[in-house]
């Protein structure tokens, strides 16, 4: 059997040789062990996570009474933790800039993938930005929890997941379709950093509890980790140069490594303190404050690790769907000769002198 035949089916598979290339599965990606393969597994791996971890937050930090009573010490916190609120009464226009940045974020998305002329990738990564909303929005409103009403008696609405966070973070991960492969980690991380300042504000306004703002990375993640495994999945990834975007985007990747690692250490830390609050009211000021820096250093660390896994899960990953190049790696060498650096070769000679057996 020459070497880029497919078995036949029910025949016994010929055992691989050194330097065989089959041709068919480099256009498929779907031979065991290919690079598609791989990547495809390890981002459905990170997806299936992702929603497992998005179910034992809400389990723990929603349906449980402990969890609802350090979720509300920690929006209640806000108002002990005289930085935090000095910081808000002293510049009321942070409200408004974080409304502006995100608008600004959704064009800086279409922007850039229309520029590039990246007019499928564009649509893919809007696309997985509204699935991400429409996840929140059918969890904020049909995921059981119980009744929590005000002091005037009426309905408070949930806020599990935060939308602001989900599309801070759906645009940070968006740029990965969108942006050229040796930026990526530079953009992507910025734009991450960006989001944990989203979603810092909106636990420090009260307007989202600490557990809000992890369950909408974890949405994110998931949303996107599916995405990518379609991709793969489809043959549209490529294995990308070994000088790739690691190097360029070291003074962001830094910072954002160190804010999970101590955010999520710190947070869960602090978590142990904090969980010991009292059945009732009143509660200590001091312990109020600790309740909300925790939830602040816990979502700010989650928010981080979220978007440098999805940098992690894509190393020397090229998204810009060319053609992966191959080989010839089979008996044909000797009478086609070694293609160059950038050839691209078929499994045939150019005088078309084969056979399939």
């Amino acid at each position: 059997m020459a070497s880029y035949d497919r078995p036949r089916a029910g025949g016994t598979p010929r055992p691989l040789e050194t330097g065989d290339t089959w041709w068919y599965a480099a256009v498929a990606g779907e031979a065991a062990g290919s690079f598609s393969t791989r990547v495809r597994i390890r981002t459905r791996r990170a997806c299936l996570g992702a929603v497992l971890l998005l179910t034992v937050v809400y389990a723990g930090l929603v349906l449980t009474a402990t969890g609802r009573r350090w979720g509300d010490a920690a929006a209640t916190g806000r108002r002990a933790d005289t930085a935090a609120a000095t910081l808000l009464r002293e510049h009321p226009s942070l409200a408004g800039l974080t409304t502006l940045s995100l608008v600004l974020g959704c064009v800086l998305l279409v922007a850039v993938g229309l520029i590039r002329k990246r007019y499928v990738p564009t649509g893919l990564a809007a696309g997985a930005v509204v699935t991400a909303l429409a996840v929140t929005g059918l969890l904020q409103r049909y995921a059981p929890r119980p009744r929590l009403v005000d002091p005037g008696g009426a309905l408070v609405p949930s806020g599990f997941p935060s939308a602001q966070t989900t599309l801070a973070l759906g645009i940070a991960l968006g740029l990965l379709l969108v942006v050229p492969y040796r930026l990526r980690s530079l953009a992507v991380g910025a734009a991450t950093l960006w989001a944990v300042a989203v979603g810092a504000y909106t636990v420090a306004a009260g307007q989202h509890r600490p557990g809000d703002v992890i369950a909408a990375a974890l949405v994110v993640l998931a949303v996107f980790c599916g995405l990518l495994a379609v991709l793969a999945r489809k043959g549209k990834v490529r294995r990308g140069a070994r000088r790739g975007p690691a190097l360029p985007g070291l003074p962001v990747t830094v910072p954002l490594a160190l804010l999970a690692a101590a955010g999520l250490g710190i947070g869960l830390w602090l978590l142990g303190d904090t969980l010991a609050l009292p059945a009732t009211a009143p509660y200590d000021p001091a312990e109020l404050r600790l309740a909300h820096r925790c939830g602040q250093t816990l979502a700010a660390g989650a928010v981080a690790a979220a978007g440098l896994a999805a940098i992690a899960l894509l190393r020397r990953v090229d998204l810009d769907g060319a053609a992966a190049p191959y080989r010839l790696g089979g008996p044909f060498v000797e009478a086609a000769g070694v293609p160059g650096d950038g050839e691209l070769v078929g499994p045939f000679t150019d005088d078309l002198d084969h056979e399939i057996s």
